[in-house]
């Protein structure tokens, strides 16, 4: 099960990056040609914010189950945490955190507002913001604090 689920955790990573790559794109396209918020970038706004939620939810899961947190939770009292560890018990997920939350916000935001003009400036600013702390908190193989596939197998 553990498994399964860090396979499908490592591969919604990619479908979140995609997502939120193409609805910036998207706002960015919005703003230089200051076209209209069409049917497609709504659902783009709609689409990124679901996947980075399922994201969210199997991460939180993955958490609770980790034989890597659960190790940090037994070396706590001992004094021999290492980076690896912290890494994923506090930066990796309050990042993520973080980063839903961004994403959450821009997305209400944006479905709000009138102008379609702002409606593209605004779910610019969160979901690069949004990105750019994920960017940051993904594990990747090149990581000091800690690597991990770029595509885990089932």
């Amino acid at each position: 099960m553990y498994q399964l689920l860090l396979s499908l955790h490592s591969i919604t990573r990619w479908l979140v990056l995609l997502s939120l790559f193409y609805t910036i794109w998207l706002s960015i396209k919005g703003m230089v040609t200051q076209g209209l918020f069409t049917r497609v970038d709504n659902l783009a706004r709609h689409l990124t914010a679901t996947v980075i939620h399922v994201q969210l939810l199997l991460g939180l899961y993955l958490y609770t189950i980790s034989p890597v947190v659960k190790v940090n939770f037994e070396l706590q009292n001992t004094g021999k945490i290492m980076d690896e560890q912290l890494f994923f018990k506090y930066l990796h997920i309050g990042l993520m955190i973080a980063a839903v939350v961004l994403v959450t916000i821009g997305s209400a935001k944006t479905k709000r507002i009138q102008a379609d003009r702002l409606k593209f400036s605004t779910m610019l600013a969160w979901y690069t913001a949004a990105l750019i702390i994920i960017l940051i908190a993904i594990p990747w193989p090149f990581s000091p604090l800690s690597n991990r596939p770029l595509l885990r197998p089932f």
